[in-house]
């Protein structure tokens, strides 16, 4: 069994297990840090970002003033954004038999896997995971579409060019492999290939292992994987959530008794409490508000974005922010919306019994019907009318590269009055802001990450014990920044196999048995022999039948008798026959009783030898040897057929024949 780390990123997994002779993907995330090193794509006209200087190298020697603009003492690619792949070369992909999705953030790289590779699998996710992760990737597609750059940056990716640019950008990895957004009939191409779950539905792949979703409490429809066969069993865990929100519960029986767990995607804020930030998240923005400014948040189209509407539902009358206009922009906002609210089988109890009322599961709802939350596909249209201030924006992309965000930082981003709330954890906001330096809007950060923290994931091991457990390396160690925090990193007993991009594990289990089924009438025929009590044996002559990785024990065919015929034939394979079978012989020969017999049959020269496994007899007169081995007896005899004929029956008759 071996385990192939096509991805660095902790929380945008993609792995392959190659198990019982199948190849799963397990997730195929699109780490999008890159966009970090790329500049902003406004949606007007930005002077600011038209006028900032090219890079020279210092010594003149290199000029990439086209490609590389300074801002603020940092260096960005002037170009359409590019997202950094998922390793392709450490195998081939077109081998891949299936792909597994936990959730909808963990398929973005889909398009790149399906499309290009020659992939001719299935690909398994749940519904919710489907249909918001078409909303996620039609968004990212319109974002790029919405703003095409002419130029492409390429000569800042040759490696000898790339040493000699200051960090971040002299430091980003595979910069050769990044590529660009995917188009939405590759989207669709990809998603045809999708076919849906449930909660514990069990799929056969190939009758060599049996795959099945687990609920994850981490987002709607998102699940942890169990892929096993009769006798070994992994558990993927990806992106799971022991916090009461709005997803159904995490489902952590089902993950006992596993063999090997592969875990990732835990939390990337272990020190903030998701609670403790969505308190932090409201009062800063009914300060702001109350001071005459406006709030942006950059945020996805789907997930976090539930809670914070459902928080400043319950937060908005108490804090008298009734006629505070808030808004929600993006190519998605209405469909996202909406799915939340038809998927209740996906939802927390309290959620779905709502539905059966009938009440809608999501306070937005109600929102949107007393007009306090309006939701528009872009800035241009009915928004621009509609638009009042002071207000509260939430839109897209996180990372301030592109979509409607980027408009509202260059308008908000001069006044100190105006607040930026960072919720989402995947990127760094300091590296989000840099292009935008120098900035006089006030910066709150509350990264809202539900995902097991290390003190929650250790419970988890505790109670569901699997023989061993793989993580990213990065979980092996503490962070970076805060070294001396041994209780942010596992310890567990045996140590967690680490893996980091690139890694090839052979995982520490071999597989030890094969489930062998046995015809009825074969199983009629058997006579079985009690060896000693309680303890029966049947001698089985059969044919081994193996299709579809099952295997069954068949009859032997008995020979038909050959017609006579003097015509030539031609040769047909088949089935072998068999003749009688041998009866199989067990027990041990006992040396004193033996000894007797022997000399009753007027053997009595008899030296005895004690051995490590046994003993061996010397007959001296008849100058033959006997062995009496655990496994085995051995007699040698030259050119005396009678005597070892006696010998043998006189053995024979100590041991039990089957």
């Amino acid at each position: 069994m071996k385990l192939y780390c096509l991805s660095g990123h902790p929380t945008l997994p993609c792995n392959v297990l190659k198990f019982k002779s199948t190849t799963i993907m397990l997730d195929c995330a699109l780490d999008t840090t890159s966009v970090l090193n790329y500049l902003p794509l406004p949606l007007v006209h930005s002077p600011r970002l038209s006028k900032l200087p090219g890079w020279i190298s210092k010594d003149g020697t290199i000029n990439l003033e086209k490609e590389l603009k300074e801002c603020a003492g940092r260096l960005f690619v002037d170009s359409q954004p590019e997202f950094c792949l998922p390793e392709k070369e450490l195998l081939d992909l077109s081998t891949i038999d299936v792909i597994l999705i936990s959730n909808y953030h963990c398929m973005m790289a889909l398009p790149y896997i399906t499309e290009h590779t020659g992939f001719t699998g299935t690909v398994y996710a749940t519904e919710p995971t489907l249909q918001i992760g078409r909303l996620l990737m039609e968004e990212l597609v319109k974002f790029m579409e919405r703003v095409p750059k002419a130029q492409s940056a390429t000569c800042w990716k040759n490696k000898e060019i790339q040493r000699m640019l200051p960090g971040p950008l002299k430091d980003a990895v595979e910069v050769w492999t990044w590529k660009r957004c995917y188009s939405m009939q590759e989207v669709n191409s990809a998603l045809s290939k999708v076919q849906l779950v449930g909660y514990s539905q069990k799929v056969e792949l190939f009758g060599a292992v049996q795959i099945s979703p687990l609920s994850s409490g981490y987002s709607l429809g998102s699940s942890n994987w169990i892929i096993q066969s009769h006798h070994e069993k992994v558990s993927y865990v990806s992106g799971s959530s022991l916090l009461t929100t709005h997803p159904q519960p995490m489902d952590q029986s089902s993950l006992k008794n596993s063999d090997v767990l592969i875990l990732t995607g835990l939390t990337q804020m272990p020190t903030a409490n998701p609670d403790g930030m969505l308190g932090e998240f409201c009062s800063n923005l009914a300060m702001t508000i109350r001071a005459g400014g406006n709030v942006l948040v950059p945020c996805y189209s789907s997930g976090v974005i539930y809670d914070l509407l459902e928080c400043l539902y319950q937060f908005i009358d108490s804090a008298n922010l009734g006629t505070t206009p808030f808004y929600f922009i993006s190519p998605v906002a209405n469909s996202s919306l909406e799915f939340s609210q038809i998927f209740a089988e996906w939802l927390c109890h309290n959620k779905q019994t709502k539905v059966y009322l009938p009440e809608p599961p999501f306070p937005h709802a109600e929102l949107i019907q007393t007009n306090k939350l309006k939701h528009y596909p872009s800035i241009h249209g009915d928004f621009s009318s509609d638009f009042k201030q002071p207000c509260v924006v939430f839109t897209g992309h996180p990372s301030l590269r592109f979509g409607d965000v980027v408009h509202f930082m260059e308008l908000w981003g001069k006044s100190n009055l105006n607040t930026i709330i960072f919720t989402e954890p995947d990127f760094s906001y300091l590296d989000a802001l840099a292009p935008y330096q120098p900035l006089a809007m006030k910066c709150v950060y509350c990264p809202i990450d539900t995902r097991l923290n290390f003190h929650q994931v250790s419970k988890l091991l505790k109670e569901v014990q699997p023989l061993h457990v793989v993580c990213p390396d990065q979980y092996t160690q503490p962070p970076p920044s805060q070294s001396h925090r041994s209780d942010l990193m596992l310890e567990l007993q045996p140590p967690p196999m680490p893996y980091r991009r690139c890694s090839v594990l052979n995982l520490p289990f071999r597989r030890c048995y094969e489930r062998v089924y046995i015809l009825p009438e074969l199983a009629n025929s058997l006579v079985p022999s009690e060896l000693k009590p309680g303890v029966s044996v049947a001698n089985v002559s059969a044919i081994l039948h193996s299709k579809d990785n099952k295997h069954t024990l068949q009859s032997v065919p008995k020979a038909a008798p050959a017609p006579p015929s003097k015509k030539r034939k031609r040769v047909v394979e088949e089935p072998p026959v068999g003749g009688a079978p041998k009866p199989l012989l067990s027990g041990a020969v006992p040396l004193e009783p033996f000894l007797a017999t022997l000399q009753k049959h007027g053997i009595t020269e008899v030296k005895v030898e004690e051995t490590t496994d046994g003993h061996i007899l010397h007959l001296q007169a008849e100058d033959t040897l006997i062995q009496l081995e655990e496994d085995g007896t051995h007699i040698v005899c030259d050119n005396n057929e009678p005597l070892r004929t006696t010998i043998r029956d006189l053995v024979l008759r100590f041991l039990q024949k089957l």
